[in-house]
């Protein structure tokens, strides 16, 4: 599907309140053959104990405001560059297949046994969860990080990761990132104003994702007003709070877009699989798409393939 199809697919989808995968240029890489990279992967599928709240909680460090931090304290591109990356993980839909989703669409449809699944791993596995804050401040200035970082990230303000994904994030203490495309809010089958506030008064960010998915790439003049600057806006009167990070949809950028980006109040941006910029490793932090099709276990593998030593 080329990418101007899938913006105006999504739009279209939106106006008839039909929920979509959205971000979907970045096909999954590993398979549920996968095998571990080490021993250590193979490990933390069985038998490692379940974190528990008080340690999860004592996890969700508070880190400065990236504002807060002098630009001389802030390091060059290339000490960014050269720390271990922190797994992200980008979900989309958390929902069971249908008869109707095609083969592709299910590389970015999670089943909720699956996410749950996911969810049991991660905590089983000693990981805890990190929020923007954090990794700037790591990445920017080397702030110690909980043991086994991750982040969740969600894009496209779907309903179900409200619904279904949040409830499972709260039993095990686990925070998110929230990639809001406004052009949705209220509509069926997305999130609303009122559960977007809730998801950031419970400690979790809200993040941009751009008013209706248009790819930056093709971003023109005024389009830099509707697609960041009145949706930053719409975002910080439903929160209450400055909105700092961003997702490129499709997970497409180009190096345009960074000063565009920084000038509306952005501190960092996140892309998908792709090789991070070696101007610009904040405005290009890499995710990985979790796939439908993963096992928890191939979630793990792929973890630690796609975020070891790159």
């Amino acid at each position: 599907m080329s990418h101007r199809f899938s913006s105006l697919l999504l739009g279209a989808a939106v106006a008839a309140g039909i929920a979509l995968p959205a971000c979907n240029t970045e096909k999954a890489s590993a398979t549920e053959g996968a095998s571990p990279t080490n021993e250590a992967a193979a490990t933390a599928m069985s038998g490692a104990a379940a974190t528990t709240e008080a340690e999860q909680a004592a996890a969700q460090t508070t880190a400065p405001d990236p504002s807060s931090i002098p630009a001389g304290k802030i390091a060059s591109a290339t000490e960014i560059l050269a720390r271990p990356q922190v797994p992200i993980l980008c979900y989309h839909q958390i929902r069971d297949w249908r008869a109707k989703d095609s083969k592709g669409a299910k590389d970015y449809i999670v089943p909720v046994a699956e996410f749950k699944k996911q969810m049991q791993m991660l905590a089983d596995s000693g990981y805890h969860t990190i929020l923007p804050d954090q990794l700037y401040a790591y990445l920017t200035t080397g702030a110690k990080l909980p043991e086994k970082p991750v982040m969740l990230t969600f894009d496209d303000t779907d309903l179900d990761q409200f619904t279904v994904a949040k409830p499972e994030m709260d039993k095990h203490g686990f925070k998110g990132v929230f990639f809001v495309m406004t052009v949705s809010l209220g509509r069926p089958n997305y999130m609303s104003k009122a559960q977007v506030k809730q998801l950031s008064d419970e400690g979790h960010v809200i993040g941009s994702h751009t008013w209706d998915h248009h790819n930056v790439k093709k971003y023109q003049g005024e389009d830099w007003v509707t697609q960041i600057e009145k949706p930053t806006k719409t975002l910080q009167e439903i929160t209450g709070k400055e909105i700092k990070y961003f997702a490129y949809p499709f997970g497409l950028w180009n190096k345009e877009a960074i000063p565009e980006l920084k000038k509306r109040g952005m501190v960092s941006a996140f892309v998908l699989a792709e090789k991070r910029d070696e101007q610009d490793p904040l405005f290009t932090i890499r995710r990985i798409i979790a796939s439908g099709y993963w096992s928890p276990k191939t979630l793990h593998n792929s973890m630690v393939q796609s975020f070891d030593g790159k």
